[in-house]
């Protein structure tokens, strides 16, 4: 039971429980905005949902930035590079979730058991990415 326990607290450290945290206000962000923009602004859909996700991506940046991860730049051009790092980073499990779910959904797999296999693959990697790669 110690062991069980003690990889428990290998897996949920504070940076993971914080990166959890901000996914879901990510998301909530994303859905919001959508909702916000196709029912009161009444915007086209396709537009509104670009919007809610560059919004939600950049709340993503910024509080993976700042509150989780804490990064060290400095200068305009680290900082720069920082979002560069984030952005190829998330358009890169972009494709890797556009892949995966075409692939799964070739598959006789319900839909939705298809989609959150590889969301929460892309979670995963987007962690990774950014605390390797980014911060």
């Amino acid at each position: 039971m110690e062991n069980i326990i003690q990889i428990v607290k290998k897996i949920f450290t504070k940076e993971v429980i914080l990166y959890g945290i901000f996914g879901i206000l990510t998301t909530v962000i994303n859905l919001l905005s959508f909702y916000l923009l196709t029912n009161f602004i009444h915007w086209e859909e396709n537009i509104a949902n670009t919007i809610a996700i560059l919004l939600a991506v950049i709340f993503a940046y910024i509080t993976n930035k700042d509150l989780v991860f804490h990064s060290k730049a400095q200068n305009l051009k680290d900082k720069t590079m920082q979002f560069l790092k984030f952005m190829s980073g998330r358009a890169f499990t972009m494709v890797v979730e556009w892949i995966g779910c075409y692939l799964l959904f070739l598959t006789p797999m319900p839909q939705m058991i298809s989609k959150l296999m590889v969301t929460v693959i892309v979670i995963i990697l987007n962690f990774f990415i950014s605390k390797f790669f980014v911060f």
